[in-house]
């Protein structure tokens, strides 16, 4: 495989040290298009997880604690216990180190291209930034510095789930909307483009969002024709009502089959047209970025992964999105072997290996996949 094509790339390598289950996991190639193998815990969602942060430049680090429901005991106004997102969960071993803190970018890049999170004890001038609702001890005395290239943000130690912000508010909650309003994120880099496709099944509500992204784009008709892998050449349109982001009713999504008279639910056809719709959306929609899909064989026949990953190899391709997803399955690392071999796409299996603390790599190549692909072998 020739890596020159790998110079375009967000992340041509990868280098996680210190973030949650991840004391330090170096993988020196990654491709257009990464699959991630592994046994449980062996840290393949954590790597998607820290593609998410090092895309968003450290935005997203509220959300995705309060994805996990990691909080801890934060006290209101009135003295009553509430819950605030945990930042300690961010850090390998669930501890606070406030010298190394967590690095996510390119395993050859240099400081500059990497982001760090730590923990650290707020400057004078941070204080004053912040003004007067800064507290000291009862944030016990830290605040998390989000760092990348020359540009710097800092937030408070306790971290609220942004989804859940109500007028009884800790200070603390306070204190983090004060400092987003007074600090902002300006100084950072913008993000990335990033769609996030978990294990269940797509919410009506994200196939909508995307769906504003491609509606009438030559994309639209490719994520049509993407269901015909599951539901043959039947398909003639696909429409979704409610789609506004300001809409306050849930969205639904509907399909018109050629032998039907009226449309019909796309939920009806089963999860693997969903999950397959939804990748097709998400290629188009994260143009220019990341797709990261975690259990990408969730839903999906057998017979129907090389063709799945025969579409995500071309259309990552041609919307310049890197893509790295999971996989438990060994019919979804041959599909996506069968596909890499057929195609001139740039595909790597990475299989992620865990002894103690140590999180090891083992990349597989296009030709190595070949091999996979033709004998069988059992790579997981």
């Amino acid at each position: 495989m020739a890596t020159d094509t790998a110079r375009g790339l967000h992340l041509p390598s990868l280098s996680v040290s210190g973030f949650r289950g991840i004391k330090r996991l170096r993988i020196p190639q990654l491709g257009q298009v990464t699959l991630l193998g592994g046994m449980n815990s062996s840290g393949k969602t954590t790597v998607l997880e820290a593609v998410r942060e090092y895309a968003t430049r450290g935005r997203n680090l509220p959300v995705l604690l309060a994805g996990r429901d990691e909080y801890s005991t934060s006290f209101d106004e009135n003295g009553d216990k509430v819950a605030v997102t945990d930042p300690a969960a961010l850090f390998h071993g669930r501890t606070v180190p406030q010298e190394s803190g967590i690095l996510i970018g390119p395993d050859d890049g240099g400081v500059a291209d990497m982001l760090s999170i730590r923990a650290v004890s707020p400057s004078d001038e941070q204080i004053e930034l912040l003004g007067d609702l800064y507290q000291g001890d009862s944030f016990e005395s830290l605040v998390i510095q989000v760092t990348f290239g020359n540009g710097k943000r800092i937030m408070p130690w306790f971290l609220p789930p942004t989804a859940h912000v109500t007028r009884k508010m800790s200070p603390s909650l306070h204190f983090y909307r004060y400092a987003r309003r007074r600090n902002g994120d300006a100084d950072l880099p913008s993000a990335l483009a990033v769609e996030w496709l978990g294990p269940g099944v797509v919410s009506n509500r994200q196939l909508a969002d995307m769906w504003e992204d491609i509606v009438l784009t030559e994309a639209e008709a490719r994520a049509t024709s993407a269901l015909g892998m599951v539901v043959g050449d039947s398909v003639d349109r696909v429409a979704v009502f409610g789609s506004s982001k300001r809409a306050r009713r849930e969205p639904h999504v509907s399909v018109r089959l050629r032998d039907q008279a009226t449309p019909v639910p796309l939920k009806s056809l089963g999860d693997g047209a969903v999950r397959i719709f939804a990748v097709a959306l998400a290629l188009a929609s994260a143009s220019g970025g990341f797709l990261l899909i975690d259990e990408a064989e969730n839903g999906i026949h057998h017979k129907v992964h090389q063709g799945f990953w025969r579409m995500i190899l071309q259309a990552a391709e041609d919307s310049n999105v890197q893509v790295l997803a999971t996989t438990h399955s060994f019919s979804c690392v041959r599909g996506f072997a069968m596909a890499c071999a057929e195609s001139a796409g740039q595909g790597i299996y990475v299989r992620l290996e865990r002894s103690a603390d140590e999180t090891k790599a083992v990349t597989y190549t296009e030709d190595e996949l070949e091999i996979v692909a033709e004998q069988g072998i059992e790579v997981r």
